[in-house]
């Protein structure tokens, strides 16, 4: 029996927003024990309309360690800071940084650009103070699939508004452009793939992206951006058996054709999502080990 046949997960547009959001804990059961870190705290920062639950995790209190802003992935539609619970602490353990795992509203109840609006505010206000959650100067964004696209789109948001850019992104099989009429060789390929297949993806989109909006939006296609100048230095995560794969590389190339200096990664035989799967699959532990070398050369 393969892993995802022990998992029983069911695909999410046959559950349905409600039952998807609860089949996600079937994923993370796929983790290991959580990682003790020294110091775990629950608050709240500004988002745009509310404040946004937030969990801070700083391995070495009173340091001054650099700053992890992380948006969870889950198709604009799942996940919290309790399902990105795992990766988190092994990522400010790993990389010796003080993660700030941020939340924000979810479609379809809030569909874009709500999930956008709470990761830019919440965004300028870490970033504005990295000492608010007890870190040093360092400033740097990762996010995981949908969470790539918000911090992707934030960054491009806050270089038009003149702010201070991160020191760095980290985008882990990002989500760039919408489903419907995906021209990428990848969407093909890995139509039928485990945790993340094309109907999947589409269904994800469908609950996000409201019938009346322009899918070309650059906010909402990232390819449509028209330039990326001044963006942060780039790591981009791609997985091989992912439908994403090809739009993420794509969103390299293009960055690195306008300056920005980029870093790519293709994890092969990698399903999307391996990153929560450090249970099961010791390429989690591996993506651990090029997170903190990547910011260990910042």
């Amino acid at each position: 029996m393969s892993l995802f046949e022990r998992l029983d997960v069911r695909p999410y547009e046959e559950l349905g927003v409600l039952r998807a959001r609860r089949a996600m804990a079937a994923v993370t059961r796929s983790q290991t024990a959580p990682l003790p870190v020294a110091r775990v705290e629950d608050v709240t920062v500004p988002g745009a309309v509310g404040r946004l639950p937030t969990r801070v995790y700083d391995p070495a209190p009173g340091a001054g360690l650099p700053l992890v802003v992380y948006v969870h992935g889950g198709g604009f539609s799942l996940g919290n800071v309790e399902a990105a619970d795992g990766p988190c602490r092994r990522l400010a353990e790993t990389a010796k940084v003080v993660v700030a795992s941020v939340e924000y509203r979810l479609a379809p109840e809030s569909p874009f650009p709500a999930g956008l609006e709470d990761c830019r505010a919440a965004v300028d206000w870490l970033l504005d103070d990295p000492g608010r959650v007890g870190a040093g100067d360092g400033r740097i964004l990762v996010g995981d699939s949908a969470g790539a696209h918000l911090v992707a789109s934030t960054s491009v948001q806050r270089r038009d508004a003149g702010l201070r850019p991160a020191d760095a992104q980290v985008l882990i099989y990002p989500t760039v452009r919408p489903a419907r009429g995906n021209p990428f060789r990848s969407y093909e390929e890995n139509a039928d793939a485990p945790l993340m297949s094309r109907s999947t993806m589409t269904w994800f989109w469908d609950q996000y992206l409201p019938a009346s909006h322009d899918p070309t939006d650059p906010r909402i296609d990232l390819l449509r951006c028209p330039d990326f100048r001044g963006l942060p230095r780039t790591l981009i995560v791609a997985a091989e058996l992912d439908p994403l794969r090809d739009e993420g590389l794509e969103l390299a190339a293009r960055m690195a054709e306008d300056g920005v200096p980029v870093e790519t990664s293709l994890y092969e035989g990698a399903v999307h999502g391996f990153w929560w799967l450090d249970a099961a699959l010791g390429q989690a532990a591996e993506l651990d080990g090029e997170l903190a070398a990547f910011i260990g050369r910042l």
